[in-house]
Order: C-alpha cells, then sequence, then structure tokens
C-alpha cells in the first residue's frame, strides 16, 4: 500500500510513535512517558508534525490502554473510558488527532493492535485465529478470530477473567482495584511484586513465583483454549521476558487440559503452540501502523 503511516502504541507507562510501512521501513521513531493527557498528546501530535519532513501521512493507527471505546458508531469512538489510570478516564483521543491531523485514523486496544501486527508480520503470520496476551503493569488479550479483530459488546478484558484462588496456597487478596483477584489481580507485575516484595525482574529463576505464575497463566489459557479455540497464544510483555516461564506454562495447559481437546498442536507440538511474540517489543507500535492501513484500505 502506497504511502506513510503513522503508529502510536499508547501505554500506561510509555508512548511510542512512529511513522514507516512496516518492520523495514521505519522513518522516524519516539517513545517518552505517558503524563498527563494533555502534555502526552501534544508531546505525540508534536512528533507527526515533524515527521511530515518524510511525506504526508497516508492514515494513523491508535493501539491504547484501556477500557476504550472501538466501536466507529458510537458517540465516544477513540475515547479512552473507566481507566483506573489517574487523569485518563474518559479522555478524547482518536478524534483529537483526526482533528488535529486531518488523516484518516484507526483505533482499539494496545493488545488487539500487537496482535495484528503479530499477524501482518510476526508469529500469527498465515493464522486466522490466535489471542495474543500482555503480562506486565496489567494483563489484556486480544486476538483474531476468522481473521477479524476480535470485537463485540466493547472489547475483549481477558486480564480481568476469574480463575481458582486457593487461600491456603496463596493468600494474597489480589491487586486490581475493580475485582481484587481476577487474573490481572493475580499474575500482574504489580501483582507479583506486592505478593513477594520484589520486582518481578529481581527474582531469580527458580523462586517459588514463577511455579504460581506459571499455574495461574495455565488456568487462564486452559479456559481460553476451551472457549475461544485458538490456533495460537501469543504471551508477551515485561513478566514474560522470564523465559523460564514459557515450559511451564506449556505443562500446566496440558495437565488442566487432561488429552480432552485432541490435537496434535497441543500434543507434540506446544512449543509452538505458546509463543513469545516475533517482533519483540515492536508488535504494539508496528500493529498501529498495521491498522492504519487496514483503516484506509476500508475506507477506500
Amino acid at each position: 500500500m502506497a504511502g506513510l503511516f503513522g503508529g502510536i502504541e499508547a501505554g500506561g507507562t510509555k508512548f511510542v510513535c512512529a511513522v514507516g510501512t512496516g518492520p523495514e521501513d521505519i522513518r522516524q521513531q519516539t517513545r517518552f512517558p505517558t503524563t498527563s493527557p494533555d502534555e502526552t498528546l501534544n508531546r505525540a501530535l508534536d512528533f507527526f508534525r515533524e515527521a511530515r519532513q518524510h511525506g504526508e501521512l497516508a492514515g494513523l493507527g491508535i493501539v491504547s490502554f484501556g477500557p476504550v471505546d472501538p466501536d466507529p458508531a458510537s458517540p465516544h469512538f477513540g475515547f479512552i473510558t473507566t481507566t483506573p489510570k489517574p487523569g485518563w478516564a474518559h479522555t478524547d483521543f482518536a478524534p483529537r488527532f483526526q482533528r488535529s491531523l486531518g488523516v484518516t485514523v484507526g483505533f482499539d486496544t494496545d493488545v488487539n493492535g500487537a496482535a495484528l501486527g503479530e499477524a501482518r508480520w510476526g508469529a500469527a503470520r498465515g493464522l486466522q485465529t490466535f489471542l495474543y496476551l500482555t503480562i506486565g503493569t496489567g494483563i489484556g488479550g486480544g486476538g483474531l478470530a476468522g481473521g477479524q479483530l476480535l470485537h463485540g459488546l466493547l472489547h475483549p478484558e481477558m486480564g480481568h477473567i476469574r480463575v481458582p484462588h486457593d487461600r491456603n496456597e496463596d493468600p494474597f487478596p489480589g491487586s486490581c482495584p475493580f475485582h481484587g483477584d481476577c487474573l490481572e489481580g493475580l499474575a500482574s507485575g504489580p501483582a507479583i511484586e506486592q505478593r513477594w516484595g520484589r520486582a518481578a525482574r529481581e527474582l531469580p529463576a527458580d523462586h517459588a513465583a514463577w511455579e504460581l505464575e506459571a499455574k495461574y497463566l495455565g488456568l487462564a489459557l486452559s479456559n481460553f483454549v476451551c472457549t475461544l479455540s485458538p490456533q495460537r497464544i501469543i504471551l508477551g510483555g515485561g513478566v514474560m521476558e522470564q523465559t523460564q516461564l514459557f515450559p511451564m506454562i506449556r505443562h500446566q495447559i496440558r495437565q488442566l487440559l487432561n488429552g480432552y481437546i485432541q490435537s496434535p498442536v497441543l500434543q507434540d507440538q506446544i512449543d509452538q503452540f505458546v509463543v513469545p511474540p516475533e517482533l519483540g517489543n515492536r508488535a504494539g507500535v508496528l500493529g498501529a501502523i498495521a491498522l492504519a492501513q487496514q483503516a484506509v484500505a476500508a475506507g477506500n
């Protein structure tokens, strides 16, 4: 597709902005901390105005922490809605960029964006139905079903499902301000730090934290396998930089499913079923560029 495209990966701690056409063609990129809405969004707008030195943008994709409103028919399309992030609830996001830059804007969750990037250029190439989850400051999930990004009533909130919580084994009450011990409340980076008194990156590979983490993630992914039947599950985010988690999670899934779902992928190729993102920490911003391309193509 001809033209240059912009992408914004809006995270709770940092923004990444880029201009280009794909992984091999990024003309300009920046990252900066997420502060107040006005300061952060104006800084992103300034980046895209400056990036016009590389040519005019054909479109912009924005993938954001949430919850968000991704429904183009909604009067609040492109807004961040009930986020617990201080100051950001009910923020006019995508419409602000559409007005300021005068380009077509695609808008979705950060995890759906990362999934789209992996579908286009990464670990989900050629797949029609798969999931992407990020395990970090929060836990979020997105993906494609039948080749389409997952939407419905709003968008998936896979980090807020309930998983069994044995309080004798794990008395930690959970860290989610909405639900306490949902998956995010038990297995996110902040939950690990609050439970063990140290950040995840500071814990040794043989720490008891990881067996418990793998158990919670294995329970969640087994539920997703049974409900959504994904062809692959991609796990990104800061917690998953602990690569020893991957074989532990795969083992948990096999144990929990107990041979019920008969697929050679789960029996003999599970190393190819639960995998890290091929695009690494670029999945989000590249997915935003892919979203921009998709939005422009849909409008033509």
